[in-house]
C-alpha cells in the first residue's frame, strides 16, 4: 500500500523572504551602531528646555526603529502571527552574534594586527553580561509589543490610518524598550533617571518622526514584491 501523497507546501511570499532577510541584518548591526552617541541636534532643544540637556542617542536606535516598521509592516501584509514569528526568529541572529563575538574576542589576536586596532575592536565588541542580557529581553518584550499594539489598532482602523498606528505601536514599544535595557544594563551601577527620561523622549521623537512615513515605503515594496 502506497503512503498518500503529500500536498506541496505553499511557497513562501517574496515580500516576506526579503523583509526577513532585512530583518536579520538590522537585528546584528543594531548593537554595533550602538556603540556610538549621536545629537539629535535641533531636538536637543527640547531636552535642554526640559533640563536633560543636548538630547543624544545610541545610533542603534535607526536600526531598532527599522525592525519596528518591518515587523509592523509584516503585520500589514502577512498578519500577526507571522509578524510574530518573525520577532521569534529574530533571536538566532541576535543570540548568534553574540556568541559569535565572545568567541572571537577570546580568541588570540595576530601578531600582524595592529595594536591600536586590537583594542578599538575590544572596546566596540565587548560588552558585560547585563548589558547584552538587557538587550535579548527589550528586543524581545518591545518587538512582540510594537506588533500586538499595531495588530490591535488594525483591528480597531482596519487597513485606514496606517502612519497612525504604526507610529503609536514604535512610540509605546521604545518607552518599554529603554525601561527594560536601561535598568537591566545599568541599574545599580549609575543612577539611571536622566539617562531613562532622555533616552525615552529621544527615542518617541524620533519614532513619531521617521516611522510614520518609512512605514508606507516598506508596506509599498511589500505589495510591489507580491504582485
Amino acid at each position: 500500500m502506497t503512503a498518500p501523497a503529500q500536498a506541496p507546501s505553499a511557497p513562501i511570499a517574496r515580500s516576506l523572504f526579503v523583509l526577513s532577510v532585512f530583518y536579520g541584518g538590522m537585528v546584528c548591526i543594531a548593537g554595533v551602531l550602538g556603540n556610538k552617541q549621536v545629537s539629535l541636534g535641533p531636538l536637543g532643544a527640547i531636552g535642554s528646555a526640559l533640563g536633560l540637556g543636548d538630547l543624544a542617542v545610541e545610533a542603534g536606535i535607526f536600526a531598532f526603529l527599522l525592525l519596528v516598521v518591518v515587523s509592523s509592516a509584516v503585520a500589514e501584509l502577512h498578519g500577526r502571527a507571522v509578524a510574530n514569528r518573525l520577532v521569534l526568529l529574530g533571536f538566532i541572529p541576535l543570540i548568534v552574534s553574540i556568541l559569535l563575538s565572545v568567541v572571537v574576542l577570546a580568541l588570540p589576536a595576530a601578531h600582524e594586527m595592529a595594536p591600536e586596532r586590537q583594542a578599538a575592536f575590544a572596546m566596540i565588541m565587548s560588552g558585560t553580561p547585563r548589558i547584552w542580557a538587557g538587550g535579548i529581553v527589550a528586543y524581545g518584550i518591545s518587538q512582540i509589543l510594537n506588533v500586538t499594539i499595531f495588530a490591535a489598532l488594525k483591528g480597531q482602523a482596519g487597513s485606514r490610518l496606517l502612519w497612525l498606528r504604526a507610529g503609536t505601536a514604535s512610540v509605546l514599544s521604545q518607552i518599554v524598550d529603554t525601561l527594560l535595557f536601561v535598568t537591566i544594563a545599568f541599574y545599580g551601577v549609575f543612577p539611571i533617571g536622566a539617562l531613562l527620561v532622555g533616552q525615552m523622549l529621544a527615542k518617541v521623537l524620533l519614532s513619531a518622526l521617521l516611522v510614520p512615513p518609512v512605514i508606507y515605503a516598506f508596506v509599498a515594496l511589500g505589495r510591489r514584491l507580491d504582485r
